[in-house]
């Protein structure tokens, strides 16, 4: 596997606790940004688009 580039929201505080993604053309890697060498999960990309249209809120038609 590449060496993932991992990046962590804007939203975030330093200490704040968060997660981090890794885009590859094909995969969303996601990991605890307090354990970066523990676990992580992968998300097929097109699975990661739906999770984030259904985070995002229900479209309020506007």
């Amino acid at each position: 596997m590449p060496e993932l580039t991992w990046q962590k929201s804007t939203y975030s505080a330093e200490a704040a606790n968060c997660v981090e993604i890794a885009a590859t053309p094909t995969t969303i890697h996601v990991r605890d940004s307090k354990n970066p060498t523990g676990a992580r999960l992968a998300f097929p990309a097109p699975a990661w688009a739906d999770f984030l249209v259904g985070a995002s809120g229900p479209d309020d038609g506007a």
